[in-house]
């Protein structure tokens, strides 16, 4: 295969990345790339003690150069926004869920289309969750050090070595992407990762800015009564938004395993709350009154708004059909040649159960799309026939 991206060039250029230190440049840049078919998108950030991340550094490169975006100096991102949202422009990432959300933070836009090489990778069948290094390893047989991966990206000057890590993080992708684009195509894939890879843009966790939702994912409280359902769902949404109203960890407000003792124990006073355990003195003194508020309310709310049940554990009796259902999709993977996550997570089967109303079943959105035709009918049809 000829490659129209020519890596080798794009890994020297890598030495040598080009600096965008102002909007007046970064303007100019976007507008230059507003012409091309492709460009590779990375970025860099910290996020230890803050609930939201903090951009260090944005990474692109096109068919000639790699460019370092340097979020400390740029003011205006609005000829980014509008690259971003160039139909005719892809953007290609590398397990681009984090770089979506800092996008998304920064900007308040998202770029599309977009191609992730990571879920290409799945579809060949080169490899599940595949790192970036190993990635390259495995197409272009270049091997690359680990390096920088906890470096601090907010530091001025970045070293020559940090440099030299975020270039190569971008360099290699325009050439796996035109490499694996070519072989979905050859296999009839192309429109499944495309499929699958805009999943990515509905998937941001900032989609539930409010964390009414939160609570679902405290799978362990499904047998909660509904007064600690709602008081679960109510605090874990005050959480939500102390957090961001903080711009800290959601665990240096109330640690999850605090939050549910809290739940069990129901303390009435401070006194009480400070006896939970991982609940410190100090939280108690800054959000004591609001988090007994919220106990003494729940069955108020309980009542004005019922919480939605958390899906229980499904019964022993799904047991051998479970197992029935993951031979068939694992068979399928291995005739298509890819990675058995892509096909289908335990969690599509268990949708898929969870649907049965008086013995029938339909398929859940997660086994629509594409999957529906590979894999879906196949196992709506096997589901009703076994003797449950």
């Amino acid at each position: 295969m000829t490659d129209a991206y020519n890596w080798q060039r794009l890994e020297a250029a890598a030495d040598q990345p080009i600096w965008i230190t102002d909007d007046e440049a970064l303007a100019r840049y976007c507008q230059q790339w507003q012409t091309l078919p492709l460009i590779a998108l990375d970025t860099e950030f910290i996020r230890v003690d803050t609930f939201y991340p903090i951009p260090g550094l944005i990474q692109i490169a096109d068919d000639q150069a790699c460019y370092l975006i340097d979020p400390l100096k740029i003011e205006n991102y609005a000829p980014l926004a509008q690259l971003f949202r160039n139909p005719t422009v892809l953007k290609v990432l590398h397990a681009g869920n984090e770089d979506l959300e800092l996008f998304l933070y920064m900007l308040g836009d998202l770029p599309s289309p977009i191609f992730d090489t990571q879920i290409a990778a799945g579809f060949l069948g080169w490899g599940f969750s595949m790192g970036y290094q190993r990635l390259v390893e495995h197409a272009l047989d270049v091997k690359l050090e680990k390096g920088e991966t906890t470096s601090d990206w907010l530091q001025r000057p970045l070293t020559t070595s940090q440099e030299h890590y975020a270039a190569l993080d971008v360099a290699y992708l325009p050439v796996l992407c035109q490499r694996q684009m070519a072989e979905l195509n050859e296999r009839g894939m192309a429109g499944w990762a495309e499929e699958e890879t805009a999943l990515l843009l509905t998937n941001i966790p900032d989609t539930d800015p409010d964390g009414v939702r939160y609570y679902q994912r405290f799978s362990q409280a499904w047998n909660l009564p509904p007064v600690k359902m709602a008081a679960l769902r109510d605090l874990t949404a005050w959480r939500e938004r102390i957090s961001r109203q903080r711009d800290v960890p959601r665990n240096r407000v109330l640690r999850n395993h605090a939050l549910l003792e809290v739940i069990n124990r129901w303390p009435t006073d401070a006194r009480e709350l400070s006896r939970v355990p991982e609940v410190r003195m100090q939280q108690v003194k800054q959000d004591g009154d609001v988090i007994l508020g919220y106990l003494k309310t729940a069955a108020q709310s309980a009542e004005a708004k019922p919480p939605e049940a958390i899906q229980r554990p499904l019964s022993y009796q799904w047991n051998k059909p479970l197992k029935v259902l993951k031979a068939m999709a694992r068979k399928k993977a291995e005739e298509l040649n890819i990675a058995p996550e892509i096909l289908l997570r335990k969690r599509d089967l268990e949708a898929l159960i969870r649907t049965e109303n008086q013995g029938q079943f339909s398929l859940p959105p997660s086994l629509s799309g594409w999957r529906k035709e590979v894999i879906g009918d196949a196992l709506l049809e096997k589901l009703q026939s076994l003797d449950i």
